[in-house]
């Protein structure tokens, strides 16, 4: 049985999803930050991208794509002016000239969820997860079950006190 990254298992479950959407991946959705920059992520959203309907015939250079984005009603015109430079930016990230148009649906934007830094871990439980994966042979599968190990502590731990509180 060959181990997959999780990264790859998330793709396989969104893909469905994402391709309804128009997106070929998670990539646009997931990167949306680093490809627009923090200021537009924090106020925009990209919904979906509509592809033409018609296929270009040979010879004929096809169609580019529209991207809808939702942006906070009070951004909509700042969004409006910078909506060349998203394009670019979100073409460069493709790799193509596929989106030619941006449409903004005014609405609210979700902000992200700030994730707080995770407590340290307790030593005596750090000392139990690494005693429960010692016996695995390989270095690097033994290091990554540690790494899951500590990481599922700290959530539960997390979890624990945020329940409590």
């Amino acid at each position: 049985m060959a181990v997959k990254p999780l990264a790859d298992l998330i793709d396989d479950l969104l893909a469905p999803a994402l391709a309804a959407q128009g997106f070929a991946g998670r990539a646009i959705v997931s990167l949306w930050p680093e490809i627009v920059g923090e200021r537009l992520a924090l106020r925009t959203r990209p919904l979906k991208i509509d592809w033409p309907r018609r296929r270009p015939a040979p010879g004929e250079a096809s169609e580019p794509a529209t991207m809808v984005v939702r942006v906070e009603s009070a951004f909509a015109l700042e969004m409006q002016q910078l909506a060349p430079i998203v394009l670019e930016r979100v073409n460069t990230h493709l790799g193509w000239r596929a989106v030619g148009k941006l449409v903004l649906k005014q609405g609210p934007v979700e902000a992200a969820v700030q994730r707080r830094p995770p407590a340290p871990l307790d030593p005596a439980i750090a000392a139990r997860v690494s005693q429960q994966v010692a016996g695995i042979e390989d270095p690097a599968l033994r290091a990554s079950f540690e790494r899951l190990g500590r990481h599922v502590a700290q959530s539960t731990k997390h979890r624990a006190i945020d329940t409590a509180s």
